[in-house]
């Protein structure tokens, strides 16, 4: 029987959500907690990788069991063996067929900004302290990104993926006093593309690159034409979206 498990986590410890050989990852972890809970071996497979100190409001990943289980208990019981840095917020079941992966129809993240210096959100936020920014301006390089596909301009270098392609559905910033966020929706993303998307959208608003720059970067499908990754503190996994079609009852 396959189920669905949706979590929470704050990235500032782990080396991202994939298991990795010599350095604790989220995977890692919550593989641990359901393995001793349920006294079988789990294997758990994410709706994506976030990078190491990137944020999950929610991310789904599905595991396999021999048995039905009480979805409300054994969320409970998960989280009493987890750190209080990860959160199963749900298990559920699904269709056999139903993948964490390939059925997503959409993910969307959040990058925060604190304009100013805040001790409470130094783990969450980039601070920018030294930086006038033109929002206006981040905001209109922001709405190209919906009419291009090809984003290699903006993906990690030597990454192995099949295509560049991504359908961008939303990119915009929006500021309530100290608080900058840059929302962005996507069916996919490539590896560092939002940091790097936010790193050049940064030098647009402090005006060291410019609308016509920006355009240039991305006809260019070089990453080195592109500007600096954002730090990874400030990027969150906010949201995944699935059809209702996966669900075992559907």
């Amino acid at each position: 029987m396959r189920y669905f498990i949706e979590l929470s986590y704050n990235g500032k410890k782990y080396h991202g959500w994939q298991t990795q050989p010599n350095a604790i990852s989220v995977q890692e972890t919550v593989v641990k907690a359901l393995s001793t809970l349920l006294r079988i071996e789990v294997n758990l497979v994410g709706a994506g990788r976030t990078d190491a100190g990137v944020h999950a409001l929610q991310l789904f990943a599905h595991f396999d069991v021999p048995i039905s289980l009480d979805e409300n208990y054994i969320t409970k019981k998960v989280n009493a063996f987890l750190p209080d840095d990860i959160v199963v917020n749900r298990i559920f079941l699904v269709n056999d067929n139903a993948h964490a992966r390939f059925d997503a129809v959409s993910r969307s993240y959040q990058y925060r900004i604190w304009l100013g210096r805040n001790p409470f959100l130094l783990d969450t936020t980039w601070q920018l302290y030294q930086k006038q920014l033109d929002v206006n301006k981040m905001n209109q390089a922001a709405s190209i990104l919906l009419t291009y596909t090809n984003f290699k301009c903006f993906s990690k270098s030597k990454t192995d993926v099949r295509t560049y392609n991504c359908k961008i559905s939303e990119a915009k910033w929006e500021q309530k006093e100290n608080q900058l966020i840059f929302y962005i929706t996507a069916d996919r993303f490539l590896r560092n593309m939002v940091r790097a998307i936010v790193g050049t959208l940064i030098e647009v608003g402090t005006g060291k690159n410019t609308i016509e720059g920006f355009i240039k970067i991305l006809n260019s499908q070089d990453r080195s034409e592109a500007g600096f990754s954002a730090p990874a503190k400030g990027l969150f996994l906010t949201e995944v979206k699935y059809p209702k079609t996966i669900l075992k009852d559907c």
